[in-house]
Parts: structure tokens; C-alpha cells; sequence
């Protein structure tokens, strides 16, 4: 009886198909990220030509939050400090990382090799600094964040490592 060889087809760019699966998951995270930096950014431009503290305080009423404790004091001196000019460079800072994202997004999603490298790069600069917040108070978000951005960032490791040294599969 002969052996066989296995033979994994590859997609586009040499990427076996469970990387490009990936790499698909990856490029709709990236797209909901922008996606959630695009709502941000809408909501600073409603704020335009209002008091944004009366509706930080508002909001703050709304949760039910004590104004006297820690976030939400951030959160109501941010406001009192707001100006049209600020809310402006937010919201457009907003749309411009929700630009990158979307890019990425697109990139990943076409299986390109410069956005598997951007998204290694751009998501690994964020490593270091998840890590030292989480030196300064752990929390489950921090945790959360970091977790997943470990992981996407050696999803992305992964499929450059098997581009690099395909293997028979």
C-alpha cells in the first residue's frame, strides 16, 4: 500500500485556509473597533455648540453614579474643561483611527501581507502599555484587553510564521 502524501491546499498568498478563516476574524474585529471609534467620534460632534458639562452630569445622573467619586469627577471635570476646538480634535482624531482600522481591516481581509505586518505592529505597540496599566490596578477589562490583543497580535505571528515556513499539512 502507498502512503499518500496530504496535500493542504493553500488560498491566496500561500495561506493555508484555516489562516485565512483567521485572518478574516481578525479583520472584523479591526472593522468593529473602528466601528466603535466612528460612534465615539459622532457623539463628541453632537456635543459641538452645547454644554458639555450639563450633559456629563446628566449622564452621570443617569447611571445613577456618585459625582464625588473617582471616574465620574474625571469624567465631570473633562466636560467642564471641553471646548469646541477640543471636541473638534477628538472627533476627528476619532475618524482618523477609525480610518486605520478600517484599512487594517481591509488589508486583513484581503489577506495582504503589509496588513498582517501593520496589525503585529500597531496592535504589539499596544502591548507594553496594557501591561503597565495592569501594574498599576488589575481589573477585568484590563485583563479582557490585554488577553485579546495578545491574541490577535500572535494570530497574526502565526500566519507570518506559516508564510515563512509553509510545512506539509
Amino acid at each position: 500500500m502507498k502512503k499518500r502524501k496530504k496535500i493542504f491546499r493553500s488560498g491566496r498568498h500561500g495561506h493555508p485556509h484555516y489562516d485565512e478563516a483567521g485572518l478574516r476574524i481578525v479583520a472584523m474585529f479591526e472593522a468593529a473597533k473602528g466601528a466603535v471609534v466612528i460612534l465615539a467620534g459622532l457623539g463628541l460632534l453632537a456635543l459641538i455648540h452645547r454644554d458639555a458639562q450639563k450633559v456629563a452630569e446628566s449622564i452621570v445622573r443617569h447611571l445613577h453614579l456618585n459625582p464625588a467619586m473617582h471616574f465620574p469627577r474625571i469624567f465631570l471635570d473633562a466636560a467642564a474643561a471641553m471646548t469646541n476646538t477640543r471636541l473638534w480634535v477628538l472627533a476627528m482624531t476619532a475618524f482618523l483611527y477609525a480610518v486605520i482600522r478600517f484599512v487594517e481591516a481591509y488589508g486583513l481581509w484581503r489577506k495582504q501581507v503589509w496588513a498582517e505586518w501593520f496589525g503585529i505592529l500597531s496592535g504589539g505597540l499596544y502591548l507594553p502599555v496594557e501591561i503597565y496599566q495592569l501594574t498599576i490596578k488589575i481589573t477585568a477589562v484590563k485583563v479582557s484587553i490585554l488577553v485579546v490583543n495578545i491574541i490577535v497580535v500572535g494570530w497574526l505571528c502565526l500566519v507570518r510564521w506559516h508564510a515563512k515556513h509553509p510545512t506539509k499539512r
